[in-house]
Protein backbone atom coordinates (compact mmCIF):
# COMPACT_ATOMS: atom_id res chain seq x y z
CA UNK A 1 0.00 0.00 0.00
CA UNK A 2 1.38 3.40 -0.97
CA UNK A 3 1.74 5.87 1.90
CA UNK A 4 1.15 9.57 1.59
CA UNK A 5 -0.10 12.62 3.45
CA UNK A 6 -2.90 14.70 1.93
CA UNK A 7 -3.62 18.35 2.64
CA UNK A 8 -6.66 20.18 1.35
CA UNK A 9 -10.27 19.03 1.56
CA UNK A 10 -10.94 18.43 -2.13
CA UNK A 11 -10.95 14.95 -3.58
CA UNK A 12 -8.41 14.50 -6.38
CA UNK A 13 -10.95 12.65 -8.54
CA UNK A 14 -13.23 15.70 -8.39
CA UNK A 15 -10.30 17.97 -9.25
CA UNK A 16 -9.53 15.83 -12.31
CA UNK A 17 -12.97 16.65 -13.69
CA UNK A 18 -12.31 20.40 -13.67
CA UNK A 19 -9.83 22.65 -15.48
CA UNK A 20 -6.94 21.10 -13.62
CA UNK A 21 -3.25 20.18 -13.67
CA UNK A 22 -1.06 17.91 -11.59
CA UNK A 23 2.30 19.43 -10.62
CA UNK A 24 4.85 16.90 -9.38
CA UNK A 25 7.85 18.46 -7.65
CA UNK A 26 7.21 21.58 -5.61
CA UNK A 27 10.61 23.24 -5.56
CA UNK A 28 11.04 26.84 -6.70
CA UNK A 29 9.97 26.17 -10.28
CA UNK A 30 7.14 23.82 -9.36
CA UNK A 31 5.80 26.17 -6.69
CA UNK A 32 5.93 29.17 -9.01
CA UNK A 33 4.15 27.23 -11.74
CA UNK A 34 1.50 25.80 -9.42
CA UNK A 35 0.71 29.15 -7.79
CA UNK A 36 0.51 30.89 -11.16
CA UNK A 37 -1.92 28.22 -12.39
CA UNK A 38 -4.04 28.72 -9.28
CA UNK A 39 -4.03 32.50 -9.81
CA UNK A 40 -5.29 31.91 -13.36
CA UNK A 41 -8.21 29.83 -12.08
CA UNK A 42 -6.80 26.36 -12.78
CA UNK A 43 -7.15 23.77 -10.03
CA UNK A 44 -3.87 22.17 -9.01
CA UNK A 45 -3.00 18.86 -7.37
CA UNK A 46 0.55 19.27 -6.05
CA UNK A 47 2.75 16.30 -5.21
CA UNK A 48 6.14 16.24 -3.49
CA UNK A 49 8.14 14.02 -1.14
CA UNK A 50 9.17 16.92 1.12
CA UNK A 51 6.79 17.15 4.09
CA UNK A 52 7.74 20.76 4.84
CA UNK A 53 7.06 21.90 1.28
CA UNK A 54 3.73 20.10 1.26
CA UNK A 55 2.65 21.67 4.55
CA UNK A 56 3.82 25.12 3.45
CA UNK A 57 1.60 24.94 0.36
CA UNK A 58 -1.45 23.70 2.23
CA UNK A 59 -4.40 26.05 1.51
CA UNK A 60 -2.47 27.62 -1.39
CA UNK A 61 -3.18 24.78 -3.82
CA UNK A 62 -6.45 22.95 -4.38
CA UNK A 63 -4.87 19.83 -2.92
CA UNK A 64 -1.29 19.04 -1.98
CA UNK A 65 0.05 15.59 -1.19
CA UNK A 66 3.23 14.05 0.16
CA UNK A 67 3.77 10.99 -2.02
CA UNK A 68 6.40 9.09 -3.99
CA UNK A 69 5.69 9.91 -7.63
CA UNK A 70 7.88 7.05 -8.88
CA UNK A 71 5.29 4.58 -7.53
CA UNK A 72 2.42 3.92 -9.93
CA UNK A 73 0.19 2.70 -7.08
CA UNK A 74 0.53 6.03 -5.27
CA UNK A 75 -0.32 8.03 -8.40
CA UNK A 76 -3.35 5.86 -9.18
CA UNK A 77 -4.62 6.23 -5.60
CA UNK A 78 -4.43 9.99 -6.15
CA UNK A 79 -6.36 9.61 -9.43
CA UNK A 80 -3.48 11.12 -11.41
CA UNK A 81 -4.43 8.77 -14.26
CA UNK A 82 -7.72 10.70 -14.58
CA UNK A 83 -6.00 14.03 -15.29
CA UNK A 84 -5.28 15.22 -18.83
CA UNK A 85 -2.23 17.33 -17.97
CA UNK A 86 0.70 16.61 -15.68
CA UNK A 87 3.84 18.69 -15.14
CA UNK A 88 6.93 16.94 -13.76
CA UNK A 89 8.91 19.75 -12.15
CA UNK A 90 11.41 17.56 -10.29
CA UNK A 91 14.85 19.14 -10.57
CA UNK A 92 17.03 17.83 -7.76
CA UNK A 93 16.72 14.12 -8.55
CA UNK A 94 17.10 13.23 -12.23
CA UNK A 95 16.42 9.53 -11.57
CA UNK A 96 13.12 10.38 -9.87
CA UNK A 97 12.20 12.67 -12.76
CA UNK A 98 12.87 9.96 -15.34
CA UNK A 99 11.08 7.24 -13.35
CA UNK A 100 8.07 9.49 -12.74
CA UNK A 101 7.80 10.32 -16.44
CA UNK A 102 8.07 6.63 -17.30
CA UNK A 103 5.22 5.81 -14.91
CA UNK A 104 3.04 8.62 -16.28
CA UNK A 105 3.65 7.52 -19.87
CA UNK A 106 2.67 3.99 -18.88
CA UNK A 107 -0.54 5.41 -17.44
CA UNK A 108 -1.31 7.01 -20.84
CA UNK A 109 -1.50 10.58 -19.54
CA UNK A 110 -2.53 12.64 -22.62
CA UNK A 111 -0.15 15.57 -22.09
CA UNK A 112 3.04 15.50 -20.01
CA UNK A 113 5.34 18.47 -19.49
CA UNK A 114 8.69 17.79 -17.83
CA UNK A 115 11.50 20.01 -16.58
CA UNK A 116 15.01 19.12 -17.76
CA UNK A 117 18.00 20.32 -15.76
CA UNK A 118 20.41 19.92 -18.68
CA UNK A 119 20.58 18.74 -22.29
CA UNK A 120 21.38 15.13 -21.37
CA UNK A 121 18.39 14.95 -19.06
CA UNK A 122 16.23 16.49 -21.79
CA UNK A 123 17.36 13.98 -24.41
CA UNK A 124 16.40 11.09 -22.11
CA UNK A 125 12.97 12.59 -21.48
CA UNK A 126 12.44 13.07 -25.22
CA UNK A 127 13.53 9.50 -25.92
CA UNK A 128 11.02 8.28 -23.35
CA UNK A 129 8.29 10.06 -25.28
CA UNK A 130 7.54 13.01 -22.99
CA UNK A 131 5.34 15.39 -24.96
CA UNK A 132 6.92 18.68 -23.88
CA UNK A 133 10.42 19.06 -22.40
CA UNK A 134 11.23 22.45 -20.89
CA UNK A 135 14.51 24.01 -19.75
CA UNK A 136 13.57 26.80 -17.27
CA UNK A 137 17.11 27.80 -16.25
CA UNK A 138 18.47 27.60 -19.79
CA UNK A 139 15.53 29.51 -21.27
CA UNK A 140 15.71 32.21 -18.60
CA UNK A 141 19.43 32.63 -19.20
CA UNK A 142 18.81 33.13 -22.91
CA UNK A 143 16.03 35.63 -22.21
CA UNK A 144 18.16 37.68 -19.82
CA UNK A 145 21.04 37.66 -22.31
CA UNK A 146 18.78 39.21 -24.94
CA UNK A 147 17.57 41.85 -22.49
CA UNK A 148 21.10 42.70 -21.34
CA UNK A 149 22.50 43.17 -24.84
CA UNK A 150 19.82 45.50 -26.17
CA UNK A 151 17.14 48.06 -25.42
CA UNK A 152 14.29 45.54 -25.17
CA UNK A 153 12.08 45.83 -22.08
CA UNK A 154 10.99 42.20 -22.37
CA UNK A 155 11.65 39.34 -24.76
CA UNK A 156 9.82 36.14 -25.68
CA UNK A 157 11.24 33.68 -28.18
CA UNK A 158 8.26 32.19 -29.98
CA UNK A 159 10.50 29.69 -31.81
CA UNK A 160 14.24 29.67 -32.49
CA UNK A 161 14.92 32.68 -34.69
CA UNK A 162 11.54 34.37 -34.18
CA UNK A 163 10.63 36.58 -31.23
CA UNK A 164 8.26 39.08 -29.67
CA UNK A 165 10.01 42.10 -28.14
CA UNK A 166 8.58 44.76 -25.85
CA UNK A 167 10.19 48.17 -26.38
CA UNK A 168 9.72 51.92 -26.61
CA UNK A 169 8.87 53.25 -30.09
CA UNK A 170 11.71 54.97 -31.96
CA UNK A 171 11.19 58.66 -32.73
CA UNK A 172 10.56 58.03 -36.44
CA UNK A 173 7.43 56.03 -35.63
CA UNK A 174 5.87 58.64 -33.37
CA UNK A 175 3.12 60.95 -34.64
CA UNK A 176 2.65 59.05 -37.91
CA UNK A 177 0.08 56.30 -38.68
CA UNK A 178 1.91 52.96 -38.74
CA UNK A 179 0.58 52.26 -42.22
CA UNK A 180 2.61 55.18 -43.55
CA UNK A 181 5.94 54.22 -41.97
CA UNK A 182 6.98 51.37 -44.28
CA UNK A 183 8.01 49.54 -41.12
CA UNK A 184 7.66 45.97 -42.34
CA UNK A 185 9.38 46.60 -45.69
CA UNK A 186 12.33 48.49 -44.21
CA UNK A 187 12.91 46.61 -40.96
CA UNK A 188 11.22 43.23 -41.50
CA UNK A 189 9.12 43.49 -38.32
CA UNK A 190 5.53 44.23 -37.33
CA UNK A 191 4.17 46.28 -34.43
CA UNK A 192 1.53 43.88 -33.12
CA UNK A 193 0.25 45.86 -30.13
CA UNK A 194 0.72 49.10 -28.23
CA UNK A 195 0.05 50.51 -24.80
CA UNK A 196 -0.52 54.16 -23.88
CA UNK A 197 0.64 55.30 -20.40
CA UNK A 198 -1.92 54.22 -17.82
CA UNK A 199 -4.01 52.36 -20.39
CA UNK A 200 -4.43 48.72 -21.48
CA UNK A 201 -2.76 46.98 -24.40
CA UNK A 202 -4.49 47.23 -27.78
CA UNK A 203 -3.90 45.59 -31.14
CA UNK A 204 -2.07 47.88 -33.54
CA UNK A 205 -3.26 48.55 -37.10
CA UNK A 206 -2.37 50.80 -40.03
CA UNK A 207 -4.12 53.78 -38.41
CA UNK A 208 -2.37 53.48 -35.03
CA UNK A 209 -0.40 56.60 -34.07
CA UNK A 210 2.25 56.13 -31.40
CA UNK A 211 3.65 58.57 -28.85
CA UNK A 212 7.15 58.65 -27.31
CA UNK A 213 5.88 57.38 -23.93
CA UNK A 214 4.04 54.38 -25.40
CA UNK A 215 5.15 50.77 -25.23
CA UNK A 216 5.00 48.47 -28.26
CA UNK A 217 5.23 44.75 -28.99
CA UNK A 218 7.40 44.03 -32.01
CA UNK A 219 7.10 40.67 -33.78
CA UNK A 220 9.59 39.32 -36.30
CA UNK A 221 12.89 37.48 -36.83
CA UNK A 222 14.89 37.73 -33.60
CA UNK A 223 17.80 39.78 -34.92
CA UNK A 224 15.52 42.19 -36.77
CA UNK A 225 13.18 42.63 -33.78
CA UNK A 226 16.10 43.25 -31.43
CA UNK A 227 17.75 45.61 -33.88
CA UNK A 228 14.56 47.59 -34.27
CA UNK A 229 14.17 47.82 -30.47
CA UNK A 230 17.54 49.58 -30.32
CA UNK A 231 16.49 52.40 -32.65
CA UNK A 232 16.02 55.81 -31.05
Amino acid sequence: MARFSIFGGDNSRRIAEADSVVVIGLGRFGQSLALELMAAGTEVLGIDMDEELVQALNTQLTQVVRADSTKEEALRQLAVDEFDRVVVAIGNDISASILTCSVLLGMKIPVIWAKAVDDRHGVILEQLGVHHVIYPEKDMGRKVAHLVRGAALDYIEVEPGYAMVKASPPARLCGVPLGQTGLRKEFGVTVAAFKKPGADWHNADADTVLGPEDRILIVGPTRMAEGFAQLR
